[in-house]
C-alpha cells in the first residue's frame, strides 16, 4: 500500500509527548477522558465520513493492552491525531471486507501528524451498524 497513490488527512494537532510509556499513557488518558465526559454512556465522536454517525471508542483500550509496552506507546502517540482525522476526514478509505466473518467491514484512513504517517483502522459492524475505534498505528512509507 503506498500513501503517495492515496489522500492522506493532514492534521492540524501533533503527536502526544512521552519518552516512556508510562508518562504517554497519561496524557493520552487525559485526553480521552475529556471525550468520555462528555457522553453519556459509550464514549464515542461524530465522524464526518460517516455522515455524523458515532464512532465508538470502547474497544480502543482492549486491542492496545494486547500490544508489548513499547509498540502501545507508539500507538498512543498518535491518539490525539486520530481521534482529529475520524472527525474530519471525508475522502474514502481503504476498504476491507472480512471473508471469514461477513458481518465486519474495516476502514483504514491514512493521515499525516507531525509529519509521519499513520493509519486509523474503523471496524464496522453490519449487522448492528455500529462502528468502533479498533486501532491506530504508524506507517513507514518505503
Amino acid at each position: 500500500m503506498n500513501l503517495a497513490d492515496k489522500n492522506c488527512y493532514q492534521c492540524k494537532t501533533g503527536l502526544l509527548p512521552g519518552h516512556s510509556y508510562a508518562a504517554t499513557v497519561k496524557i493520552a488518558w487525559r485526553f480521552f477522558n475529556r471525550i468520555a465526559t462528555s457522553t453519556k454512556r459509550r464514549p464515542y465522536v461524530r465522524s464526518a465520513y460517516f455522515n455524523n454517525e458515532k464512532v465508538f471508542l470502547d474497544h480502543f483500550w482492549p486491542h492496545l493492552n494486547q500490544k508489548n509496552p513499547t509498540d502501545r506507546k507508539h500507538r498512543l502517540r498518535y491518539l490525539q491525531s486520530g481521534i482529529e482525522l475520524i472527525r474530519n476526514y471525508k475522502c474514502s478509505p481503504v476498504l476491507i471486507k472480512s471473508d471469514i466473518i461477513r458481518k465486519e467491514v474495516l476502514y483504514r484512513f491514512m493521515g499525516i501528524a507531525s509529519g509521519t504517517h499513520f493509519l486509523v483502522q474503523v471496524k464496522e459492524d453490519i449487522k448492528h451498524n455500529q462502528k468502533s475505534l479498533m486501532s491506530i498505528f504508524g506507517y513507514n512509507e518505503k
